[in-house]
């Protein structure tokens, strides 16, 4: 089993920023992708970022130019700076992991999420 664990989020006010952090832990053999998803009140969740184990990071066109998705492959962890945030930007942060367990079976895990909420 893989297990998530985010933090970070928080109340701000537009215009600042927050880092979230998510860790991973348990029977890992390799994590591949490595991902944040949101979701906003009364609406779907969406895919925030996203970054592979090796290669380049993928941004929702609504984050583009003010979030950056970062990785720690040693710790399992996965980071993301939100600069310049908009009241838009509310809603809980989750992440989200494929992973390859200790058994060579693949796995896609969630986090609990946390909880960003941009004040006008």
């Amino acid at each position: 089993q893989v297990q998530l664990v985010e933090s970070g989020g928080g109340l701000v006010q537009a215009g600042g920023s927050l880092r979230l952090s998510c860790a991973a832990s348990g029977s890992i053999f390799k994590i591949n992708a490595m991902a944040w998803y949101r979701q906003a009140p009364g609406k779907q969740r969406e895919l925030v970022a996203t970054i592979p184990s090796g290669g380049s990071a993928n941004y929702a066109d609504s984050v583009k130019g003010r979030f950056t998705i970062s990785r720690d492959n040693a710790k399992n962890t996965v980071y993301l700076q939100m600069n310049s945030l908009k009241p838009e930007d509310t809603g809980v942060y989750y992440c989200n992991a494929n992973s390859i367990s200790t058994l060579l079976i693949s796995m896609d895990t969630w986090g609990q999420g946390t909880l960003v909420n941009v004040s006008s």
